[in-house]
């Protein structure tokens, strides 16, 4: 975002493999501040009414589980062999990033219209709740991670750590990128879901809902124009 792949990545030049590692560390843990991602997980964390922290986090672990699986499978050929995917299957690949976007988005539109979020709702039990609704379950959540891993920035960061000279290192620095890309989901989802769960917060949700899920639709749009060349894309 902004080139800041690039500068931490510059740390490690002419570095030791522990100074490759921690910046892969860093890359890790500053991949979910991309903008795609805190679109997509802040409407997903905010379209179930059990906004608590600890579900929140959940579905960010799961989240990032799913994309630094996929971040592997297909970051492994690229940092071992140099073999990138084919442009149509990238770019098809970002533009389902798009989609899900605009999905939870519109998602979230559509329960705030239908007074999902009044105080006084009924609330779903528990298990009908996931039944009704599995996007919001650790597979759905583990699914749209896997969707995320193919497209975004992360393929960015994976090109900078092909460049490392030593492929063992370049592999172990994946695999560090991987597992702190998930932990940066879970802590971005648990703040958002610990910041739901204030008072005021809580009680003013009704009228903050609708403008986060315009923000994502607008800007899922916005990204699919940009994967076809028919906007720019700053980040």
């Amino acid at each position: 975002m902004f080139g800041l792949d690039d500068r931490i990545l510059h740390l490690s030049n002419g570095g030791s493999a522990l100074v490759v590692l921690l910046v892969a560390t860093l890359l890790g843990l500053r991949h979910a501040t991309d903008p795609d991602h805190i679109a997509a997980v802040t409407t997903l964390v905010a379209s179930g009414r059990e906004r608590a922290a600890r579900r929140a986090a959940e579905l960010g672990v799961f989240w990032g589980l799913g994309h630094a699986l996929t971040l592997i499978v297909f970051g492994l050929p690229i940092v071992l062999f140099e073999q990138f995917l084919p442009e149509a299957l990238e770019r098809s690949a970002e533009t389902a990033v798009a989609g899900v976007i605009v999905f939870l988005g519109v998602r979230l539109l559509i329960r705030w219209r239908s007074g999902y979020f009044h105080e006084h709702a009924h609330a779903h039990p528990r298990h009908e709740h996931d039944h009704r609704h599995p996007v919001r379950t650790r597979a759905g959540a583990f699914g749209i991670g896997l969707v995320h891993g193919i497209g975004g920035s992360a393929g960015v960061a994976v090109l900078l750590l092909a460049a490392v000279p030593s492929r063992a290192v370049a592999v172990g620095a994946l695999l560090v990128l991987a597992l702190f890309t998930a932990v940066s989901m879970a802590m971005l989802t648990g703040g958002f879901g610990r910041m739901l769960v204030q008072p005021r917060v809580r009680a003013a949700f009704g009228f903050v809902a609708p403008s986060l899920a315009v923000g994502s639709l607008a800007f899922g749009c916005w990204y699919a124009a940009a994967v076809w060349s028919l906007a720019p894309y700053p980040f």
